[in-house]
């Protein structure tokens, strides 16, 4: 038999469900029935490629009553198709500045407009020619106005990294959004979807009643391939491929249902004749991450044992990102583990959703951290080979020699050569980049643990230290050991100095246990 053709890049609901192309579509119409049948006014983050365009056209199509769409689909026989309402769809490209801003805005408005046979009177002014269209609309079809909104942060996170634009474009959006509230009597329902939640006090100022599904159980699986998904409609593509590997490299994004893939990566690991590589990060480097790690000079340990507030994780200001928001909203960060303290606050454990990520995401840093790109391979090599043979006085050179290989001109205008976490991040940054187990500041009865690393049967304690503070000391006196005594495996106490003249590793001491 056959098989059907892969939806990869599509994201149009009438192209995938044509039954000439035959592709494969998973069904997220039973989610999209609950939502439809139980709110009006929603807001959906997901990280990019996720899948939240293809949802936003199924909506568009369920909402047109286009029913021969839907036939085999859990909808099909559930939906009222005789009821057609007018849909006003924006989309978001790439904006640099508020004048492409306001004009993409106004080239949607008409587009719009000629689909749905209306003309703005006052179309210079995006907003009032939104709320005309809406109006208009209402009285035309005689239904209530669906509006969906997609990417609608986009043009703030195209210019993050410069700020007085991306307030601009804020602004112009906080105006269009209004709209959308000023004209509740003729609105049938309305959906945003982007990769971040800004504050309600930044762009939703008029959209106090928006309803944020992002963190919501029930929709926890509106985007993305679970795992039953992979076993079922993909497994006739996955011949031969190692379940596990594939669950361990693409599997692990957590909205508070199923862990999920995310649709582009499985899509394109079949395409390209099932090769693990990095496919959806690929996609989109995340510069302005790196410049967040320049500006607050991140510890970047803390990754490996982060655990935030709902607040933290509900919105951001443009003015004041933070950086574990921002991995987290970005896709870079996942929640592990829900967690109720005992006064009843919620907090999350996030953590880093897989091997593509992990691997990724620190290749870039590090790119960054250590101006290396060309000799990072060999000496994640060395690293690696060091630690699994527990070569200590191997793992002491290449430290040392990839530290005298950074630029200068990294340490010039900056505080860095005396920032111990500096030092630390790169050496944690070289570690997660190898994919190995990290518990970062773990907790004993006697302190925290800088850094610790478990392979199969060694375990590394780490201590970092500036000066001649003496790290080793440290380890035994805290008695760091004692927690891992009963794993059974070899401990070696590793403590390291940092010289901020020489820039470099001053002293490494190691024992082992």
């Amino acid at each position: 038999m056959k098989l059907q053709k892969l939806p990869i890049g599509i994201q149009t609901f009438s192209e995938i469900r044509d039954k000439k192309e035959n592709y494969l579509y998973i069904d997220k119409t039973d989610i999209a029935y609950e939502l439809l049948d139980d709110s009006k006014y929603i807001f959906l983050s997901r990280p990019r490629r996720f899948g939240k365009s293809l949802f936003m056209d199924t909506l568009q199509e369920i909402f047109q009553g286009n029913k021969e769409l839907f036939e085999g689909l859990y909808i099909y026989d559930k939906w009222d198709w005789e009821v057609k309402y007018p849909v006003i769809k924006i989309v978001f490209g790439k904006i640099l500045n508020s004048r492409q801003l306001e004009t993409s805005i106004i080239d949607s408005l008409e587009v719009n407009g000629e689909r749905l046979g209306l003309e703005c009177k006052n179309i210079e002014d995006y907003a009032i020619c939104f709320k005309e269209l809406i109006r208009k609309s209402y009285e035309k079809y005689n239904q209530k106005v669906v509006i969906l909104i997609d990417e609608y942060d986009k043009p703030i996170l195209d210019t993050i990294d410069k700020i007085e634009v991306a307030k601009e474009n804020r602004d112009i959006l906080s105006r269009l959004y209004t709209e959308i509230k000023n004209a509740d009597e003729y609105v049938k329902f309305t959906m945003l979807t982007g990769v971040s939640k800004f504050s309600r006090a930044s762009i939703f100022s008029g959209l106090n009643m928006l309803e944020d599904i992002s963190l919501d159980p029930k929709y926890g699986n509106i985007c993305g391939y679970t795992q039953e998904n992979i076993e079922n409609e993909f497994l006739p593509y996955l011949e031969g491929v190692d379940l596990k590997q594939l669950k361990l490299w693409y599997n692990g994004y957590n909205f508070l249902k199923d862990d999920v893939y995310n649709p582009f990566d499985i899509l394109f690991f079949i395409k390209n004749h099932k090769v693990f590589d990095n496919y959806w990060f690929e996609t989109g480097t995340p510069s302005f991450l790196i410049k967040l790690i320049e500006k607050n000079n991140y510890f970047l340990p803390k990754l490996s044992n982060l655990t935030v507030g709902k607040k933290l994780l509900n919105s951001f200001d443009i003015e004041n990102l933070d950086f574990e928001v921002v991995l987290y909203q970005a896709g870079y960060l996942t929640i592990d583990k829900v967690i109720t303290t005992r006064r009843g606050q919620i907090e999350y454990k996030l953590k880093l959703p897989n091997e593509e990520v992990r691997a990724s995401l620190f290749d870039v840093i590090l790119d960054f951290m250590t101006s290396q790109p060309v000799e990072k391979a060999k000496y994640q090599n060395d690293i690696y080979d060091a630690l699994m043979d527990a070569q200590l006085n191997d793992l002491e050179l290449s430290l040392k020699t990839m530290f005298s290989l950074i630029p200068y001109n990294n340490f010039t205008n900056n505080n860095l050569p005396h920032f111990e976490g500096y030092y630390a991040s790169v050496i944690y940054a070289y570690f997660q980049s190898l994919g190995l187990d990290i518990i970062a500041e773990g907790v004993t009865s006697f302190g925290r643990i800088d850094l610790t690393i478990k392979l199969e049967n060694i375990i590394y304690i780490l201590e970092f230290k500036m000066g001649n503070a003496n790290a080793l000391e440290q380890i035994k006196q805290n008695k760091y050991a004692d927690k891992y005594l009963n794993d059974k495996k070899d401990i070696y106490l590793v403590g390291i100095n940092f010289d901020e003249n020489k820039r470099n590793v001053s002293k490494f001491e190691w024992e082992k246990v």
